[in-house]
């Protein structure tokens, strides 16, 4: 199972970390049911990484997902992009079939 993580989003997790003064602060991303396409993804802060957690990193990024949820994103990629819509965190999923304009709900 992997996950990657961009050069934005490290970039924006380190910036997060000097902000908050949380040297070990990861980005947590959990998948629920609900939303407009059937699944959601969540992203929390978190500086703990429970025991049926996997830990991706790269180049001090950090990201921690539970065991449910990891299948549902495997091979996925984790970015930060700042457009018209705002600044925020999002998963290039190669497992959804559609998801919605904003990019925070998604269909298997």
């Amino acid at each position: 199972m992997t996950i990657t993580l961009t050069d934005n989003f490290v970039k924006r997790l380190k910036e997060l970390r000097t902000q908050e003064k949380q040297p070990d602060l990861m980005l947590r991303i959990q998948v629920d049911g609900g939303g407009c396409q059937g699944f959601e993804y969540s992203f929390k802060p978190d500086t703990v990484k429970n025991d049926d957690d996997h830990l991706f990193e790269r180049d001090g990024g950090a990201v921690v997902v539970d065991e449910i949820s990891l299948p549902y994103i495997d091979g996925a990629e984790v970015d930060y992009v700042d457009d018209l819509i705002g600044a925020h965190f999002k998963i290039n999923n190669p497992n959804a079939n559609s998801s919605c304009g904003c990019g925070t709900s998604f269909s298997v």
